[in-house]
C-alpha cells in the first residue's frame, strides 16, 4: 500500500490534498502533520513512506533547512514541496536542495496528481518556470552542506535556537538537562563554523526563502 505524509498547517489546505490524493490514489493511506514536531514524529514513525507533501512556509519549518535536515537523515524519502511561494527562483532552490518537485499551492488538482505519479516513479516534477532559473549559490551550498551534518537533536536546537529559545527552555521542550543542550550547542557552533549563538543563527538563515545576505557575518560566508 502506497503511504504518503502530508505536513501543512493549514486545515483546509490538508483538506484540499486529501481529496485530490484520494481521486488520484484511491488505495493510498494518509499520514499528516500539522506542526514541525508532528512532521519530525510522522517521518521518524514512517520510515518506509513512499513521499512526504512538505509546506514550505509552516511555521518552524524555517525556509529550506528542513527539506535539507530531512534529505539527509531519510535519503530514501522523495520529498514533493507544495507551497503558496511561487517565484521560479524558489522553485529551483528547493530542488536544488533536494526536493523531488515543486507544486505551487495554485495548482489544480489534475497537477498536483501528475506531480505525485511522477514522483513516486522514480522521477521529478519540475516546474517549466524553475528548469530556468539560477541554482542555489556556493555560499548556500555550503550552508546546506553544513546542516546536513548536524544530528536530529543538534538541528531541533539550533531550530528553537532560530526561535529566539534560551538554554532553560530548550532543556525543558527537549526533556533534557541544560549541561545536555549546552553539549548540542557546542557541537552546533563546531559544525557551522561559527563562534557564538547569533553567528549559527545568522549562518542557518542563509537558508532562508527570502535570505537578507547582509545579515550574514563576512566570516561566515
Amino acid at each position: 500500500m502506497t503511504t504518503l505524509l502530508i505536513a501543512d498547517d493549514h486545515p483546509l489546505f490538508r483538506e484540499a490534498l486529501r481529496g485530490a490524493i484520494a481521486r488520484a490514489l484511491p488505495e493510498a493511506r494518509l499520514r499528516e502533520a500539522h506542526n514541525v514536531d508532528a512532521l519530525y514524529a510522522m517521518v521518524e514513525s514512517e520510515p518506509d513512506a513512499d513521499l512526504l507533501m512538505l509546506d514550505l512556509n509552516m511555521p518552524g519549518v524555517h525556509g529550506f533547512s528542513a527539506l535539507v535536515h530531512l534529505r539527509a537523515q531519510f535519503p530514501q524519502l522523495p520529498v514533493l514541496m507544495v507551497s503558496a511561494r511561487e517565484e521560479p527562483a524558489v522553485m529551483r532552490r528547493a530542488l536544488d536542495h533536494g526536493a523531488s518537485g515543486f507544486v505551487p499551492k495554485s495548482a489544480d488538482a489534475e497537477t498536483l496528481a501528475r506531480a505525485v505519479a511522477q514522483v513516486l516513479d522514480g522521477d521529478r516534477f519540475v516546474p517549466e518556470a524553475a528548469a530556468s532559473a539560477a541554482g542555489v549559490t556556493p555560499r548556500e551550498h555550503d550552508v546546506a552542506a553544513r546542516l546536513r551534518d548536524l544530528t536530529p537533536q543538534q538541528f531541533r536546537v539550533l531550530q528553537m535556537l532560530g526561535d529566539g529559545m534560551l538554554n532553560k527552555q530548550i532543556a525543558y521542550e527537549l526533556g533534557v538537562s541544560e549541561a545536555t543542550v549546552k553539549a548540542h550547542m557546542t557541537a552546533v557552533l563546531r559544525k557551522l563554523g561559527a563562534s557564538n549563538r547569533t553567528q549559527a543563527v545568522l549562518i542557518a538563515g542563509k537558508l532562508a526563502v527570502d535570505p537578507d545576505p547582509d545579515e550574514i557575518p563576512a566570516d561566515a560566508r
